[in-house]
């Protein structure tokens, strides 16, 4: 009987991670929310993951759990512990991606560098924050914040007032996080695997741009990058790993900034969009490795398949009509681009797809990979 890997949440990312299991003769199940949900390839079962029984439930049919996302509330996942589940990333790791503020909190006793910031829970206290920072800041609701969501420039603390109404009616409290607004030269990301019994496995570092709070670009390596540089975002995430015990692929975002300093942003513990180009770009795709990972198999190789790899986030889609309509054009125009689709209806905004182009040359695959997003109907 081959082993079973269940994955809570039905998005593109258990989606992708379907080829890889297969390839390695696995059995994938998911728990999806909904009907129809991307990964509904190997969906298995449709629940709420916020239900303790239907987690349960899950779990009981597989060897290992591991997620789509972050959002599965971490006393659920003690419970499954608890019962003798295995479940990778595990609670006492995954806190620290679900909650901001306990995970500033514990990367500050690490000695990370970050932004400077602040937990705060009215108006006096941010408007204080906003008068030592030069009057503005970065604020964020300490979970469940994606792609730009949760997320917020001030420069009035009363712009803050609907976020403090809404904790100020929460019986469980809890407080926003506010951040220096960091003068940045673009944004890195660090990928790192790490299996239970300790073995850590690095791609490049890459840049990533964002527009409108969601990634739309993907560069890797980081152009430019010195080796220095590659050094400490490699050392960054390696320590984060194995402080934090983490276990799959852990993504940390990094600021560079003008004075040359890594800060880090936020922390993604499951396969991330900055690593969707190792999927053609690496010997070894952040799907495999995270599927090796929480199995505690050995780690593959992340050398790269070519000098320069670009992924270009597909947003929005076709005006009418579904992505696959717009395949002939595009596969024709650049037949050496990897396109990968998420089984999604087109929305604006929405992520709905990515392609990959690799190369010697990086604006010729910066080329090739806008030209094909473009074809697909992507809001570049």
């Amino acid at each position: 009987m081959s082993v079973r890997v269940g994955v809570i949440g039905g998005g593109q990312l258990a989606r992708m991670m379907i080829p890889a299991a297969v390839n390695l003769g696995l059995e994938i199940r998911v728990l999806a929310e909904n009907e129809g949900s991307s990964a509904q390839l190997a969906a298995t079962q449709v629940g709420d993951y916020h239900d303790p029984q239907t987690v349960l439930e899950f779990a009981s049919t597989v060897d290992v759990v591991t997620f789509d996302h972050e959002h599965v509330p971490e006393s659920i996942l003690r419970q499954l512990v608890a019962r003798g589940h295995a479940v990778h990333p595990g609670p006492d790791a995954l806190q620290f991606a679900q909650d901001k503020i306990r995970m500033r909190q514990r990367l500050g006793e690490l000695g990370v560098a970050m932004p400077e910031w602040a937990a705060v829970t009215s108006e006096d206290e941010l408007a204080e924050f906003l008068e030592a920072h030069g009057g503005e800041a970065v604020l964020k609701t300490a979970r469940g914040g994606y792609d730009g969501k949760g997320v917020r420039v001030i420069r009035d603390a009363a712009e803050a007032a609907d976020w403090l109404r809404i904790l100020d009616e929460d019986a469980n409290g809890g407080a926003l996080l506010v951040e220096e607004l960091v003068d940045f030269r673009r944004e890195l990301a660090q990928l790192v695997a790490r299996r239970p019994s300790g073995q850590v496995a690095l791609w490049p570092v890459v840049e990533t741009v964002q527009r409108g709070g969601v990634c739309s670009e993907v560069f890797a390596p980081a152009p430019g990058a010195s080796e220095r540089l590659a050094q400490v975002a490699a050392s960054i995430a390696t320590l984060i790993a194995e402080e934090l015990g983490v276990t799959g692929v852990l993504a940390v975002e990094l600021f560079e900034t003008t004075d040359d300093r890594l800060l880090v942003n936020e922390l993604a513990m499951r396969p991330h969009n900055s690593g969707h180009w190792s999927l053609d770009g690496s010997l070894t795709s952040q799907f495999e490795q995270h599927l090796r990972a929480v199995l505690d198999l050995p780690l593959g190789a992340t050398d790269v398949r070519a000098p320069w790899s670009v992924m270009v986030n597909v947003l929005g889609g076709p005006d009418s009509g579904s992505l696959t309509d717009t395949y002939g054009a595009a596969l024709a125009d650049q037949p050496t681009v990897k396109v990968h689709t998420y089984g999604k209806a087109p929305r604006p905004g929405r992520k709905v797809g990515h392609v990959t182009a690799v190369s010697d040359d990086l604006d010729d695959a910066v080329f090739r990979a806008r030209s094909v997003a473009a074809l697909l109907g992507s809001d570049l």
